[in-house]
């Protein structure tokens, strides 16, 4: 906790945030807060103020006439003090929810343009965290946290002037401990903020560890490794009760600072306002008043330490935001201005070099073109940079040095929207949202025909298995489709490529959960789907690509050979080795 001493002060940048899009376009509502939180906080002076007079004319003279006019003062005051309360928490209270809801979206909008790169390094867990929690505290600075802070100085600063006005040394001598208890306050705010901010990473990497345990429950119960998570969900949930338990041994400590400051400050108020009412110096009526107004300037106070608390945290919260919200996304490159029309599809890498960490090369001078309509298979051994190659195809990552071209336009400098829109993609771990295989095969063109789905789901033999279920396509798949077989999650990817009728194909494994059976009738749907486009398949199976216009042979990040199946089986090289090695398996 050493390096948690120094608070970091908001940056610049972020309170302009904070003022330009979060108070100044709800000015009108803060500044409708403000004027309740004055008449809410003068009609609680009222009473104070009648005390005085109730003590020192109505029961020392027996003014009966007076305290009717105090009793209406007084209850009408209370009246008002209500209904501003209740409108102000309404009217802030709503105001501060409807924040979070547009923040949370906001920066979910942010993180969803962000580079793969970014969710390669991310846990997904912990951007949830990111998106639903870091925004929390930030209601405080348009709730009733900021109007309250305001209320409170000026409750202060009233209650003072009629300190000073009954008695100036009293006042004074209060003064001392109050201006002790700042500091003390100020002190424990700038060691707390950082805390703060270390809570949101430990929530956001307990979450994350949290999602994937549940995410992958059956590795954990195939590998009987229910303890070890566990007790690794146990350690991250104390690691967040110490941050808290330092948060709550910190304003505990202003708490009772603040308790015994006060209290001995209540204790010598006792001895001064006794001894001048002894010598006629003060009516008790005063005395009373002062005890009172004391007590209304006291509150405040220590309810400001309270929202400063709250404030410190939103800053907290805002801070993580910066660091999500200022992170560049995929278009904000200000190269990407070129407009792809109509696509004829031709792609060309020239001499790309690609490496995720500085100094280590992942691709080494790749060179090659897939001409409009072709096939391109990319083989080789784990890890030799096939899916990189997929990768930078499909525009989910730039190269280092090099260029990718799309019908001879730098993939660099083109938009991603007008590329994706012509893109599709059949991922090895196919990802299905929770819902229906309707909805999933959807997902790729949402305003479809139906005759295009149904088309779709014919294609990719995916009727063949709906036609078993009593919903149809209307069955519920749980999420990421738990409740297929690997082979009927992979039918319905393939249906969602077939109905989005892209230009260029990305096919990562497509077949390589599928049995025998399912494999030649998706290999049939296949070859309708390759036709016209720019296809790009990585397959261990090297028996689903013998028809490829082209493979390349992959191996340390290089292209080590290059041809049709034919041709590289003649030349007995390692494309030979490893389909003849498949064969015998």
């Amino acid at each position: 906790m050493k390096n948690m001493k120094k608070s970091k002060k908001p940056s610049l940048s972020m309170v302009r945030y904070a003022f330009k899009n979060i108070i100044w376009p709800r000015r009108k509502l803060l500044l409708l807060g403000l004027v309740l939180i004055v008449i809410n906080r003068l009609s609680g002076l009222v009473l104070p103020g009648a005390s005085k007079y109730l003590i020192d004319n109505v029961i020392a003279d027996g003014d009966l006439k007076l305290m009717k006019m105090l009793l209406f003062a007084v209850g009408g005051a209370v009246t008002l003090q209500a209904v501003s309360s209740f409108f102000l928490t309404k009217l802030l209270s709503v105001e501060a929810q409807h924040l979070i809801s547009q923040l949370r979206s906001q920066v979910q909008r942010h993180i969803i343009y962000l580079p793969i790169r970014f969710f390669d390094n991310s846990k997904s867990g912990e951007l949830v965290s990111r998106i639903m929690s870091d925004v929390e505290g930030v209601r405080n600075l348009v709730g009733t946290g900021l109007v309250q802070l305001f209320g409170g100085i000026l409750t202060s600063v009233i209650c003072l002037f009629l300190l000073l006005k009954i008695s100036v040394s009293m006042t004074l001598y209060t003064l001392i401990p109050l201006i002790i208890f700042g500091f003390i306050s100020m002190k424990a705010f700038a060691y707390i903020r950082p805390i703060f901010r270390e809570r949101g990473k430990i929530n956001a990497d307990v979450t994350g560890r949290l999602t994937e345990s549940l995410g992958g429950i059956r590795v954990i119960k195939g590998f009987n490794a229910e303890k070890q998570e566990i007790s690794i969900f146990e350690a991250g949930v104390d690691r967040i009760f110490q941050n808290v338990k330092t948060t709550l041994t910190t304003t505990s400590m202003v708490t009772s600072s603040a308790t015994l400051l006060l209290g001995l400050a209540s204790v010598g108020i006792m001895g001064f306002g006794g001894s001048m009412i002894v010598n006629n110096q003060m009516s008790l009526g005063d005395f009373f008043a002062f005890t009172l107004y004391l007590g209304f300037l006291i509150a405040p106070i220590v309810q400001m330490s309270n929202i400063g608390s709250q404030i410190t945290e939103a800053f907290a919260g805002l801070d993580r935001m910066e660091e999500i919200l200022t992170k560049q996304q995929e278009d904000d490159d200000p190269n990407r201005t070129i407009e792809l029309g109509e696509l004829k599809g031709d792609i060309q890498f020239k001499d790309v070099n690609f490496a995720y960490d500085e100094g280590k090369e992942v691709l080494t001078k790749i060179n090659f073109e897939a001409s409009a309509g072709t096939v391109t298979a990319l083989v080789g051994s784990s890890g030799s940079g096939k899916t990189t190659i997929a990768g930078l195809a499909a525009s989910y990552l730039t190269p280092e040095t090099g260029t990718v071209k799309i019908d001879g336009q730098d993939m660099s400098k083109v938009t991603l929207n007008s590329y994706r829109m012509n893109l599709g993609v059949v991922l090895q771990d196919d990802f299905l949202y929770e819902g229906t295989i309707r909805e999933n095969i959807l997902f790729s063109k949402p305003d479809a025909t139906e005759a295009a789905v149904l088309e779709a789901v014919k294609a990719a033999h995916v009727k063949e298995f709906t036609d078993r279920f009593e919903d149809g396509l209307e069955t519920l798949i749980g999420e990421r489709g738990v409740k297929l077989s690997g082979g009927q999650r992979q039918r319905v990817a393939i249906a969602r490529a077939i109905l989005a009728d892209p230009k260029i194909l990305v096919l990562d494994e497509a077949t390589s959960n599928l049995d025998t059976e399912s494999e030649l009738f998706i290999q049939e749907s296949l070859n309708k789907l390759l036709k016209g486009r720019t296809t790009f398949v990585i397959a261990h199976r090297l028996s689903t690509i013998r028809k490829a216009d082209q493979i390349l042979v992959i191996e340390n990040g290089e292209i080590v050979e290059r041809g049709t199946h034919d041709e590289l089986i003649k030349t007995e090289g390692r494309y030979y080795q490893l389909y003849t090695y498949q064969a015998r398996i």
